[in-house]
């Protein structure tokens, strides 16, 4: 974080918190702020857990008024079903880490109203040499992966269809994942950068995990473009998010707004941000949200 850099109880380092900034201005009625939460590690803690204290001050906060959404690099049909464990009726959800955003039809269900794609051969080919044993899916915008390799059993797997490697090659994809066992993080981040993956937009997690997208395409991509449509001001959003795929949505939102970091975050994931809330143990993102203006 920056020298304006703050905390969610109020104290700040050369700079007001943003609540305090619209003090004696504001009219009666709360201005509308665009709220984006990625979920794991922020709404979700690792064991699955979404805790009474942040569904609650999610529901607070939608209440209030404000457009309270998911931002995650989840597929569709992982993210919407948390839509309803969190009580959210958002006009928008940004899904596979900013190639697909859906909007909500007057009957509650959701449809694709953008979708970024790319093909993913050039890139697989360039992993696949450098990678020894490196697993690879590629996901497509209904969700549905295509694997090739061993990965850990989860939903992803479950509902995911295992091919030969090649048969990856030449499909369109809205994100690619790649897991690479035989790495901790500083190395795989190593190898990551000297294969100079400049045609496409690529986030690694904490561990060897991969996650790939079109070129260009980010969270933060997907956020501008939600925030264009809600005509809400960039002065006031807010981004909570703990992973490197959540930089550059926290940087889009420390520029005029908030970035809030979660406290168990990596260093360079801090420093994308403006303020420093507790851990996703400690439920900071509750912390955070309490902040907003009622």
């Amino acid at each position: 974080m920056s020298a304006h850099e703050r905390f969610v109880d109020g104290s700040a380092q050369g700079g007001s918190s943003a609540s305090s900034q619209d003090a004696g201005s504001a009219p009666a009625r709360v201005k509308r702020w665009l709220v984006a939460l990625d979920v794991d590690g922020t709404t979700m803690r690792e064991d699955g857990v979404i805790t009474d204290t942040v569904i609650a001050a999610v529901q607070q906060a939608e209440a209030a008024g404000h457009e309270v959404m998911l931002s995650t690099g989840r597929s569709e049909g992982m993210t919407i079903p948390l839509l309803e464990r969190l009580g959210l009726r958002s006009k928008y959800v940004v899904c596979a880490n900013g190639a697909l955003t859906l909007a909500r039809r007057d009957d509650g269900s959701y449809e694709r109203v953008h979708v970024e794609r790319f093909d993913p051969t050039e890139v697989l080919q360039v992993i696949h040499g450098a990678l020894t044993n490196a697993a690879f899916g590629v996901e497509d915008e209904t969700g549905h992966f295509l694997l090739s390799g061993e990965f850990p059993d989860d939903t992803m797997t479950v509902s995911g269809e295992h091919v030969p490697f090649e048969q990856l090659l030449g499909t369109e994809a809205t994100r690619v994942v790649v897991i690479s066992p035989g790495h901790d993080t500083e190395d795989f981040l190593q190898v990551v950068e000297r294969m100079g993956l400049s045609k496409v937009s690529y986030s690694v997690g904490w561990t060897s995990w991969l996650d790939i997208a079109p070129e260009g395409v980010t969270k933060a991509t997907a956020m501008e473009r939600v925030r264009e449509w809600l005509d809400i001001p960039r002065s006031r959003v807010l981004a909570a998010g703990d992973g490197r795929n959540d930089i550059d949505m926290l940087r889009w939102a420390s520029t005029s707004g908030r970035g809030v970091v979660m406290g168990q975050a990596p260093d360079d994931v801090v420093e994308a941000g403006n303020e420093l809330t507790g851990g996703v143990t400690d439920d900071g993102l509750a912390a955070a949200l309490d902040t907003l203006p009622r």
